[in-house]
């Protein structure tokens, strides 16, 4: 592909984004497609030859996009939101154009200074005190990986990675069933194996009971086992449980554990000066991550880790070859030593662009519709007969369950009610299992969600319960929206 005809085509595709964008809410949320649907139309070999763009583009249009479930979908209530917004999206396309490989400071200066500037905004708008230092990883789920590799060497004083962790106590980690399923895989890859992983007991409401915590900790250092660190959760993936900070804080200090603090989904309410009370006790934390491609509109991946001693970090992932060295080496951030991979994307950019465009009061005000129109279907679930509200809404999170009075397996009747829901496309939830109950899970966090999409979404789940239950194969339309609460 020449420029010229790159230009053309690049027009092309920002125009096609565009009317996407318009046009998405039209679109089922899920893909409508069967296992092997899209696989179908894809040739068995590479092409030899070249083929026209214009013809990609068609083929682009007619195979890949019924694959597609819209996460940009302003009914996807599903996960957590995976948001896109329009300035994140430039910044890249900028990215991609660029391509800079930013390990060093030296590959790319802008990307480094970016970086450590943009993550200091950050911090200051979500509350954490100063002393925290902050690098962009992919995802939550590698900064919990660094940071458990980081804890087992501060535990080991740096002898795991000389020696192998086979030559010292086995290490253990902390955290309650409501950790994302991350804190496993870590404990996993970082060599501490699932057997290391304690689970900690937890209240009615899903949080770390600090007591326990401490007891297990105790037995495991009196049966010569190592304890290293405690994965603490604010907004837990299945119902949005926020573990005591202050409480697990003083345990850690007490048995020098290392403490990282998981808000994945949850750390962008901390923008809300009413929720900064999930961070009390932070300053004692040693390292804490959110993902600003969940809830704040930039694009998937940026997950913000901040750490109060990179030293711990660098020391325990940092390698030092001398095709990696440069004459600034030691007088400037490389952030190939905060990281899993060598080789970094230039994410700043993108934090940069959707922080300037929208500026903070925006997407605060975006934070508070998203919590109030959940407090409103709480409302609305706890108020219709034949429903019960499971857990309570914890920001934009809650679950329900669907309880006719003659129904026996309401665990079975439940997850057929979810698979209708979203066999039918107009919205998309996630199943859930909470105290042994299957219970619907409803996360609302969407950029382009308004009130009446919550609104309309409910009714069509009101609807499909109502023919589900009688056994009829019609497929409901939705039904207009209600004025008022509901």
């Amino acid at each position: 592909m020449d420029l010229d005809s790159f230009r053309n085509h690049g027009h092309a595709a920002i125009d096609w984004i565009t009317d996407y964008l318009v046009t998405v809410e039209e679109q089922p949320v899920r893909a409508q497609v069967r296992p092997g649907a899209i696989d179908a139309h894809l040739a068995r070999e590479a092409p030899d030859r070249p083929h026209d763009v214009a013809a990609i583009l068609a083929d682009f249009e007619r195979i890949v996009m019924p694959g597609i479930t819209h996460w940009q979908h302003p009914r996807f209530f599903a996960y957590f939101p995976a948001n896109a917004s329009p300035p994140s999206v430039l910044a890249e396309i900028l990215t991609a154009g660029i391509a800079a490989q930013c390990m060093l400071w030296q590959t790319s200066p802008a990307a480094t200074e970016m970086e450590t500037r943009v993550l200091d905004w950050v911090r200051q708008a979500i509350g954490l005190p100063e002393g925290f230092a902050g690098v962009i990883q992919d995802s939550a789920s590698t900064a919990t990986l660094a940071a458990l590799v980081a804890a087992r060497e501060r535990a080991l004083e740096g002898n795991g990675n000389r020696d192998g962790l086979a030559q010292h106590r086995p290490v253990t980690v902390y955290a309650t069933a409501e950790a994302h399923s991350s804190v496993e895989k870590a404990c996993r890859i970082a060599g501490i194996g699932s057997g290391g992983l304690r689970r900690v007991a937890v209240d009615g409401m899903g949080r770390m009971i600090p007591t326990d915590l401490a007891a297990q900790v105790a037995t495991d250092g009196a049966a010569g086992l190592h304890p290293a660190a405690v994965v603490a959760t604010l907004g837990s993936t299945g119902i949005g449980a926020v573990d005591p900070l202050p409480e697990i804080a003083q345990v850690c200090r007490a048995e020098d554990l290392y403490l990282h603090v998981d808000a994945a989904w949850a750390g962008s309410a901390l923008l809300l000066d009413e929720w900064r009370w999930m961070i009390d006790g932070i300053e004692a934390a040693d390292s804490f991550v959110f993902n600003p491609h969940k809830w704040l509109g930039v694009q998937f991946d940026c997950a913000a880790h901040f750490v109060k001693d990179p030293g711990v970090l660098t020391a325990a992932l940092g390698i030092q070859p001398s095709y990696l060295t440069s004459s600034e080496t030691g007088a400037v951030i490389d952030y190939r030593d905060w990281s899993i991979p060598l080789g970094r994307r230039f994410r700043a950019l993108k934090l940069w662009f959707t922080l300037r465009t929208y500026g903070l009061e925006a997407l605060r005000a975006m934070l508070r519709n998203h919590i109030t129109w959940t407090k409103e279907l709480a409302e609305w679930i706890a108020a219709e007969p034949g429903f019960e509200l499971v857990t309570s809404p914890s920001l934009a999170l809650l679950t329900f369950r669907h309880v006719p009075a003659d129904v026996a397996d309401l665990d079975a009747h439940n997850r057929a009610l979810l698979e209708r829901v979203n066999d039918d496309g107009f919205l998309y939830l996630t199943p859930h299992s909470h105290q042994g109950r299957a219970v619907v899970r409803w996360s609302v966090g969407a950029r382009t969600t308004e009130r009446k999409h919550v609104l309309e979404s409910w009714d069509r789940v009101r609807v499909l319960a109502k023919t589900g239950y009688k056994e009829d194969s019609t497929s409901p339309k939705p039904s207009s929206p209600r004025s008022g609460s509901g």
